[in-house]
């Protein structure tokens, strides 16, 4: 399936971070957090960042968003 990342979703839609953050009463930092690792995001906010962007919740990737964008860190072996 599809996914796509929340930072994804926000800017598809044309939001800043600050605007998200103003209107679902979180600072713009910890948006930035969420967009980063979204593994641990309260049920809450993802369900109300899902309708706020207009993207159903099963096609935003929960996680890493360095892992969905092939960007994960390689860990070095000695």
């Amino acid at each position: 399936m599809f996914q796509i990342t929340l930072r994804a979703a926000r800017v598809n839609k044309g939001y800043t971070l600050e605007y998200v953050a103003e209107i679902v009463g979180k600072t713009s930092k910890t948006i930035a957090k969420y967009e980063k690792d979204s593994t641990n995001i309260p049920r809450r906010l993802f369900v109300t960042l899902a309708r706020l962007y207009g993207v159903p919740e099963e096609m935003i990737f929960c996680g890493k968003e360095s892992d969905i964008n092939g960007f994960a860190r390689k860990t070095k072996v000695s």
